[in-house]
């Protein structure tokens, strides 16, 4: 009888166990660089940055990398259905976040 209880409690620790590592992994976000994929692939894109590949990257990161200078038309991206990679100013939804990002303020460093 005392076998029984103890393979029962052995049971009953082993499906918590699996429950909470479950949960855990369920809650996991495997990191591109500090955060999470995007969910759709249309919405990837990878970009060279003093010659190393970085990314992957939304839209919106990419917004922020052009507005700090760090992607320009020069700057080679890629995405997935891209056979290679492309200068900035030859991918379209890229150019359109090139063209609408506006100069330096006069009197600025930056």
């Amino acid at each position: 009888m005392d076998k029984l209880v103890e393979f029962g409690m052995s049971m009953a620790i082993a499906n918590q166990m699996a429950s909470s590592m479950n949960q855990s992994l369920n809650q996991m976000q495997v990191p591109g660089v500090g955060k999470a994929m995007p969910t759709s692939t249309e919405n990837i894109y990878f970009v060279v940055i003093d010659g190393a590949q970085s990314g992957p990257y939304s839209l919106t990161e990419l917004s922020r990398l052009i507005a700090e200078k760090k992607i320009m038309k020069e700057t080679y991206i890629w995405k997935p259905g891209m056979a290679q990679w492309e200068l900035a100013e030859n991918v379209s939804e890229v150019l359109r976040l090139v063209a609408i990002t506006p100069p330096p303020i006069p009197g600025s460093n930056k």
